[in-house]
């Protein structure tokens, strides 16, 4: 039985409220966690009647029978209550009374709550860390494995109970040092770590970090990610940004696709033209991409800050083209807006100009351009006074030049100064082990344009790609995967050889192994000799000798043949012939 001192030590001592009433049924002790409960102060509650301070709290029984009982529960100001009562010792030594132990049982709730709100926070972040796509282990603080998700067994090819209680070197294909071991010993985090793990020797990076609580290291976790995966991300990466740089119109050499010998040595011969300020003449077949190489060119120049001002000499007509390159003054001509107008030369001072198809052009503006290469300088429309320019000249032609110079159709002077750096782009026929690499550079990039998502072409679709002659080259290649893309299903990832268009066997190469894609004819002459193939046949013929007769000029050649030059485009491209 407790004494009268031990019940006061446990009232200053303890957190439970303490009331203590002695024979008379008076408060004689009443601490302070008492007094937060009952709301009333210690020296107004000492003395007191108990009856008048709270309820019976089971003391009556406790002083007859001079018994104890314990936890029973009842409530007292709206809140739930355990109480114990037991008699104590007076210091004579005889029952002095009863005293109450009385315990919050609502902070036992909310501990309660507090407890269950771990577990489900626990349950929660074992959900995510089973739901992440990362792989993750965990190991305690002496390296032992407690915790891996199912990205982490998929990524190793280790079950859970491979490396759960297992040291951490368990997962190590190669032997070193653990990195869970090394932050253990160490503290700090390690990052970019590259390992093997797994009986597959799967290459990973492996960044871990310590667990720390409180200031207490209790172990450590790690997230593995496979480098396979990274260098996929790096790939799209790398062709978003040449997508980009595509909407930009804003090439480099590193857009221009190909290991083939032929585009190599191309490459390096505009690189060194880039590097010098003489006037570059890009010559190769419609379709081979001179823009591109120009674009490039420029980019590497010592100008790249400049202006980039391209013009299709064949899509202008002679007056038109003339003012647009070398502007004009006010009132030069009927129409002429007021104030005049700045050509694209001034426009391109400090940068360059991309004059494509320069073979179009009529000997009346072959001797301006000349003036502009040899001093430097333009004169406007309707002017007399020259403008100084400094702008560096890339030209581009698929036109015979020297043919064109034996019929008197292009000016001699005007192409050595055109022709001091000439680079050839070799068509596609000369460089198809180039194709297959153009092929995945251009469906990633349909892939981006279109919403699809193909990830591959069969080896039959790439046979058959590879050996056609490609009148049209890559922009032809271009054309023809784009409708690839749109005869596949909107789900389909693989590419198959019966997604491609009908491409023209006379053209040497093309092949069918699957539907709508033409067998190869071994002598060179079309299959089908239907009338609308024939007239197909002839209106070609017909195109490629009104364009030889015109010495390669568009405009002269549709003049020839009496249509506009706007159906005259339309033919050529039907034939890829532009």
């Amino acid at each position: 039985m407790l004494t009268r001192l031990q019940v006061e030590r446990l009232a200053r001592e303890g957190d439970n409220a303490v009331i203590a009433i002695d024979g008379r049924g008076k408060i004689a002790v009443f601490n302070r966690a008492a007094a937060k409960l009952l709301r009333i102060e210690k020296d107004e509650a000492l003395g007191l009647d108990y009856g008048q301070v709270l309820p019976d709290l089971f003391l009556s029984e406790a002083r007859q029978w001079q018994t104890a009982s314990f936890n029973r529960l009842t409530r007292i100001g709206g809140k739930q209550v355990a109480v114990s009562s037991v008699p104590y010792r007076s210091l004579s030594g005889r029952v002095g009374g009863v005293v109450a132990f009385i315990r919050n049982m609502d902070e036992f709730e909310s501990l309660s709550a507090q407890v269950n709100n771990l577990r489900e926070a626990g349950n929660l972040l074992t959900a995510i860390i089973n739901s992440t796509q990362d792989a993750i282990s965990v190991a305690d603080e002496k390296g032992v494995g407690i915790l891996v998700n199912p990205a982490y067994t998929r990524l190793t090819g280790l079950t859970a109970e491979d490396v759960l209680g297992k040291p951490p070197t368990v997962d190590m294909a190669e032997g070193g040092e653990s990195m869970h071991m090394k932050v253990l010993r160490t503290g700090k985090a390690v990052k970019g770590i590259s390992m093997k793990v797994g009986p597959k020797h799967k290459e990973v990076i492996v960044n871990v970090a310590p667990i720390l609580a409180q200031g207490r290291l209790l172990g450590s976790v790690g997230v593995l990610q496979d480098v396979s995966e990274i260098r996929k991300l790096s790939d799209e990466l790398e062709g978003a940004k040449r997508i980009i740089r595509h909407l930009e119109a804003k090439y480099t050499f590193t857009d221009i696709i190909g290991e083939s010998e032929a585009i190599r040595a191309t490459v390096e011969q505009a690189q060194r033209a880039a590097a010098t300020p003489a006037t570059v003449l890009l010559r190769g077949e419609s379709g081979t991409g001179k823009e591109l190489f120009a674009h490039a060119i420029h980019r590497l120049s010592s100008r790249p800050k400049g202006q980039f001002i391209r013009v299709n000499c064949a899509a202008l007509s002679d007056s038109l083209l003339e003012s647009e390159l070398f502007g004009y003054v006010e009132g030069a001509f009927t129409g002429a807006k007021r104030g005049g107008k700045v050509g694209l030369f001034e426009e391109a001072n400090g940068g360059t100009i991309f004059l494509d198809e320069i073979g179009e052009i009529s000997l009346n503006l072959q001797t301006k351009l000349l003036r502009v290469l040899q001093e430097r300088e333009i004169v406007r429309v309707g002017a007399n006074q020259p403008v100084s320019v400094d702008v560096r000249v890339i030209a581009a032609t698929n036109a015979d030049l020297e043919e064109a110079l034996r019929l008197g159709k292009f000016r001699e002077d005007l192409y050595y100064r055109l022709n001091v750096i000439p680079v050839l782009i070799p068509p596609l026929r000369q460089r198809r082990p180039d194709i297959p690499l153009l092929v995945h550079h251009l469906i990633r990039r349909f892939n981006q344009e279109y919403g699809r998502g193909v990830e591959k072409v069969t080896d039959e679709a790439l046979e058959i790609l590879s050996r056609y002659r490609w009148p049209g080259n890559v922009r032809e290649l271009e054309n023809v995967l784009g409708r690839a893309i749109i005869n596949m299903r909107v789900g389909d990832t693989v590419m198959e050889a019966g997604h491609l268009p009908p491409l023209d066997a006379r053209q040497g190469g093309g092949g069918r192994a699957g539907k709508g894609v033409s067998n190869p004819v071994e002598d060179g002459e079309p299959e089908e000799r239907s009338y609308a193939k024939l007239q197909f046949c002839w209106e070609e013929e017909v195109l490629r000798r009104a364009l030889k007769e015109a010495g390669g000029n568009k405009t002269q050649a549709a003049r020839d043949l009496k249509i506009s030059i706007r159906n005259f485009y339309y033919k050529l491209r039907r034939h890829g012939l532009v």
